[in-house]
């Protein structure tokens, strides 16, 4: 028995496990419907990715495929293809089995999103404390204080951080 088998014996064995196998770009619609003729060849690539096939022959051309084989769970297979022509280095038109969707209903809605952001209170801070935080680098006691809290005292070879209780000096 092969991997790559279509042998529709070894297809039925309740044992054998076949996995679903996708090659090539993933073509979907939201990207094809984003593509807009005048794109470069940058702005192409990156909507659409790296092709899967350029053509040394044919410079203008890039070709996107993709393929979708169902394994033991079943499904259906899949064959999509993408063929973007370039004038120059600009979009000049697409050919396939996908074709963009250029409907006001299919185009992204613009909005505007506001978000509130609740204001915040400063901290009371004492010299002290604002000179040891200063010190162990802008934290707020961090390891010193997980070490202190974990083990009920100071960190080794050291004090305790100041808690801010005391009176601001």
């Amino acid at each position: 028995m092969s991997g790559c088998s279509t042998d529709p014996v070894t297809s039925r064995l309740p044992f054998v496990y076949r996995i679903d196998i996708q090659q090539g770009n993933v073509i979907s619609q939201d990207a094809v419907d984003r593509l807009r003729p005048g794109m470069s060849r940058d702005q192409v690539r990156f909507v659409m990715g790296t092709p899967l096939v350029r053509d040394p022959f044919h410079a203008d051309r890039w070709d996107y495929v993709y393929l979708y084989e169902p394994g033991s769970k079943g499904g259906e297979r899949k064959l999509e293809r993408l063929t973007v022509f370039f004038e120059g280095d600009r979009l000049a038109r697409l050919s396939g089995t996908v074709h963009p969707d250029l409907t006001a209903a299919a185009r992204p809605q613009e909005r505007q999103v506001t978000v509130v952001v609740p204001p915040q209170e400063p901290e009371n801070l004492g010299v002290l404390t604002r000179l040891w935080r200063w010190l162990s680098f802008g934290g707020s006691g961090g390891e010193d204080a997980v070490h202190s809290h974990q083990h009920g005292g100071p960190p080794p070879g050291g004090s305790p951080p100041p808690t801010g209780d005391g009176p601001a000096y």
